[in-house]
């Protein structure tokens, strides 16, 4: 084998268009000879060669063809073609000439591809009808400037699609652009039914790279599906089960067709007729509003649909409850005016399709009982209230009525409140109070002159009375009379003398004079008794007297006839009398130790 010229080349090349293709050409000769020349052919459509360089040595004439000026040659005897275009999709041959070991060549095929752009795939606007007798189009998919080219599937939720007849149809068109690059368009035809409303078109580019095939997918896109209704739905918002008067609902009749089907609404009337409601409901969107539903609302509601396209009609009813409560009333045993002492029952009844709960609440709106009667006992006139009855359907959130009932407990007034005794002085304006409680309203009478005020709350009344204090109020006082029809009560009101403020206030100056005048005193005697002035015991006594001493002229101010009298009732303990000169020495004595 190495006894002979040997020329060896890649079968294939593969180079993108625009790109630089490098065709290798590989000989060995016998001996580690040398070449005498290489000579770079191609073959054209005729299948004639058409050299494109002589090459010898170091020598390298490049022969006047369309690719003068894109070639190079290598150290390795290489050929690089530049910016290869779908032109140079071809054979090249590589001769080698050795001298005396003869002539050698072999070929390349050199390929150039483009790789397609993405897929752009457009589905039908206009929308399929499952009853078309034609098949419809579903999608196009484009595929533009690639070479060589490329298939394109169809695919429906991933699944592949295959032409079929009378129910799938995939024509392709090819397009071969001035470029030379292929762009390939395919539609997809094809039955639809109501399922597929939901399904996801796509298509598939397939093309060759390098002995490998590639795929690149379109987008999904979905088509409208028009295919006539088949089951119709009509249904109250919110449910019937909880409507009650005055509430605002809605009829919501559904089709599942698409498009939908034109509604009209409709309501049983007696002897089998029926009221067409359609003015009152959106008949595109199938909503019937009713607002402020009452009683009468009740009854049987029909949704009637009309299919456009095959005309077919389809209907549906449904029975609309209105809850209510009505008839609410309160019953009193006995029914005769009530004394204070006496007992009463209260009796509640409505009526309603639904279970009622009761209640019974006090003017304050507090709840006092729960049930449809309500015993009160030993009433009072403070007993006397508004009650009410509330009915309460529990199956119906916020259906509930009330009813009011007066216990009004009757009797003669009963004075609860009054302002004696009232301390006064004289010729001062004061206020007279009297409050009572009765029923019926009583009046309110005074037995002296002056200007009245009243109050009413409730069964209470209260009377301020304002007078002048003088001689004969003082003395007799006031009398307050409450009276109605049935009775009449009265009270007394004593006014007492009240001293005047300047009385009280000389009292009292002087008992803080006479507690200063002691404090002194003491202070004096504490402070002789710590210098030495005044000696401990009876034998150190000292005249305090004497006039050369200044202190004791202090406590010469402070003696008084009534101090030397209360000094002699003193007595020592033997039972004699003491003067006074010796019980103050002894005082001080008692205050030292």
């Amino acid at each position: 084998a190495a006894s002979k010229l040997e020329v060896s080349m890649p079968a294939v090349v593969e180079a993108e268009i625009g790109s630089t293709a490098r065709l290798e050409c590989n000989f060995h000769i016998p001996g580690n000879g040398s070449y005498t020349y290489i000579n770079w052919f191609y073959i054209d459509h005729r299948n004639n060669r058409v050299r494109l360089c002589h090459i010898t040595g170091t020598e390298i004439l490049e022969e006047n063809t369309d690719y003068k000026g894109r070639l190079s040659v290598g150290e390795d005897k290489a050929l690089s073609i530049s910016k290869v275009t779908v032109l140079d999709t071809r054979t090249f041959v590589c001769q080698v000439g050795a001298g005396s070991h003869g002539e050698g060549e072999n070929r390349t095929e050199l390929h150039v591809y483009k790789v397609p752009e993405a897929p752009e795939i457009t589905a039908n606007s206009a929308g399929i009808s499952v009853q078309s007798s034609d098949i419809p189009q579903i999608a196009q998919c484009v595929s533009r400037n690639s070479f060589p080219h490329p298939n394109i599937t169809w695919h429906k939720n991933g699944e592949k699609l295959q032409p079929e007849e009378k129910k799938v149809k995939i024509p392709t068109t090819l397009t071969r652009e001035s470029s030379g690059l292929y762009t390939v368009s395919s539609t997809l035809f094809a039955h639809v039914t109501r399922e597929d409303r939901n399904s996801l078109f796509y298509c598939t580019v397939h093309y060759w790279l390098q002995g490998q095939s590639h795929a690149v997918e379109s987008q999904r896109v979905n088509v409208t599906i028009f295919y006539p209704a088949e089951h119709v739905k009509l249904q109250v918002v919110p449910s019937s089960a909880l409507v009650k008067e005055g509430d605002d609902i809605k009829l919501v009749c559904e089709a599942d067709g698409n498009p939908a089907p034109v509604f009209s609404f409709y309501k049983r009337e007696l002897e089998d007729n029926w009221q067409d409601l359609s003015s009152l409901a959106d008949t595109n969107s199938g909503v019937l509003n009713l607002h402020g539903v009452n009683k009468s609302s009740s009854g049987l509601y029909r949704c009637q649909t009309l299919d456009l396209d095959d005309m077919r009609q389809m209907e549906k009813d449904v029975e609309l409850v209105v809850n209510y409560i009505e008839g609410v009333r309160v019953k009193m045993e006995p029914s005769s005016p009530l004394q204070e002492g006496d007992s009463v029952r209260l009796s509640c009844d409505a009526h309603s399709p639904v279970a009622l709960d009761y209640q019974w609440r006090d003017e304050k709106g507090r709840k006092v009982a729960e049930g449809n009667q309500l015993f009160l006992s030993n009433l009072t006139f403070e007993t006397s209230s508004n009650f009410s009855c509330k009915v309460i359907a529990p199956s119906v959130p916020g259906l509930e009525q009330s009813k009011q009932v007066a216990v009004a407990v009757q009797g003669k007034p009963r004075i609860v409140a009054i302002s004696s005794p009232l301390y006064v002085r004289q010729d001062e304006v004061v206020n007279l109070t009297c409050k009572a409680i009765a029923f019926p309203r009583p009046s309110v009478h005074w037995n002296v002159n002056g200007t009245a005020h009243e109050y009413v709350e409730n069964q209470h009344i209260a009377s301020n009375l304002t007078v002048r204090v003088n001689h004969d109020l003082l003395r007799a006082g006031a009398m307050c009379r409450v009276s109605n029809a049935l009775g009449v009560s009265e009270k007394h009101i004593q006014l007492l003398d009240q001293k005047t403020p300047e009385s009280k206030g000389v009292i009292i100056v002087a008992i803080i004079v006479c507690i200063l005048v002691v404090a002194v005193v003491g202070s004096v005697i504490y402070f002789l008794h710590k210098k030495g002035k005044i000696p401990c015991g009876r034998a150190g006594k000292q005249d305090i007297t004497k006039p050369e001493a200044r202190k004791d002229k202090i406590v010469v101010e402070v003696k008084s006839d009534k101090v030397s009298e209360e000094a002699g009732l003193l007595q020592g303990a033997n039972g004699e009398k003491r003067s006074a000169t010796d019980q103050v020495g002894q005082s001080v004595v008692h205050s030292a130790s």
